[in-house]
């Protein structure tokens, strides 16, 4: 612990220049004397460096010095694949890993291109999080990222949406996905590949036997390939329906992708009131009225008649609510 201190105190005088000892101690989130013994422990062996007292004064290294110390290790570099979400990677418990790993990256570029580097990280910032909808609570993430990075299976009780809802099952952790907020596992079983929220794990036991990846087996390919079988399965019909101008441009921000992409596609020219009519895909008509009923009065149902019928009964029903002043029951 002491001598990776040490390295970072290193590091970051290489990076920064020069640096109080208060501002090395609250990075490094150790005790100010802790790093006057730390600069004693660097001079005492040979690290050219050199103190300031006064108000702008501070700890410096010699100019012109480097330490070759910047080499990432295996855990680092994996980490820093991660380096624009610091989210996600404390998530994994990765975060003092990444730190340090973007630390050393830092220390290991010219001046020149640290200041680059710095003015991006300023300008950019990467957030994974859905607008509408808060992360996930995963309980059990640290132990299935446990699991994936060493090779074990796991033994989870799992809460699904069908009947029986909650199973037992064993798996061979291949790898964790981040959507939108939410991880996902991506595993084996003896069916085949599964994909498990991890949220919904209720238990999870860490089993002693290894398991082998299939060879050539790509996890990002393999979400891909998910993702659109996912929506070709749940999307079971098709809806035609007359938008206005204004909602056709929000309908991004209303409905999901496959939708919006759809909508888009098939739009045709406006009619003589200024609606263009759509095809998008559907889930099932009842599924369908929800999703339509956000678009208000500027979506109209044209097709099919099942949809449109299920649209104006859910609409009078509605309608008759809000026609009375409200119960005080």
């Amino acid at each position: 612990m002491r001598a990776s201190r040490l390295l970072s105190v290193l590091l970051l005088l290489q990076t920064r220049g020069r640096m109080t000892a208060r501002q090395l101690a609250d990075e490094l989130e150790v005790s100010v004397r802790a790093v006057y013994r730390d600069m004693e422990s660097l001079a005492a062996a040979g690290v050219p460096l050199y103190g300031e007292a006064g108000h702008d004064g501070g700890y410096r290294l010699v100019d012109g010095y480097r330490t070759r110390l910047t080499g990432l290790t295996r855990d680092e570099a994996e980490a820093l694949s991660l380096a624009g979400l610091p989210g996600p990677a404390a998530d994994l418990g990765l975060g003092s890993v990444l730190a340090t790993a973007q630390l050393k990256l830092m220390a290991a570029q010219p001046e020149e291109l640290r200041d680059r580097t710095g003015e991006i990280r300023k300008r950019f910032h990467l957030d994974t999080s859905g607008w509408y909808a808060e992360a996930d609570r995963t309980a059990h993430l640290a132990a299935v990222t446990d699991a994936v990075w060493r090779r074990h299976r796991i033994r989870v009780r799992y809460r699904r949406w069908k009947a029986p809802q909650e199973v037992t099952r064993t798996l061979d952790p291949y790898g964790l996905v981040l959507k939108s907020g939410r991880w996902y596992l991506v595993a084996g079983r003896r069916v085949g590949v599964r994909t498990y929220r991890v949220s919904q794990i209720l238990t999870i036991q860490v089993l002693q036997d290894h398991f082998e990846r299939p060879q050539g087996f790509d996890l990002a390919a393999h979400w891909q390939s998910y993702l659109a079988d996912f929506d070709a399965r749940r999307h079971q019909g098709d809806a035609v329906v007359r938008l206005s101008p204004r909602v056709l441009t929000q309908l991004p921000d209303l409905v999901e992708p496959a939708v919006a992409r759809a909508a888009e596609e098939t739009a045709g020219l406006p009619g003589t009131d200024g609606r263009v009519q759509v095809v998008i895909p559907v889930e099932s008509v009842d599924h369908a009225v929800g999703m339509l009923l956000r678009l208000g009065a500027e979506a109209e149902v044209v097709a099919p008649m099942e949809l449109r019928a299920l649209m104006a009964q859910t609409i009078a029903a509605l309608a008759d609510i809000y026609r009375h002043p409200p119960s005080t029951a």
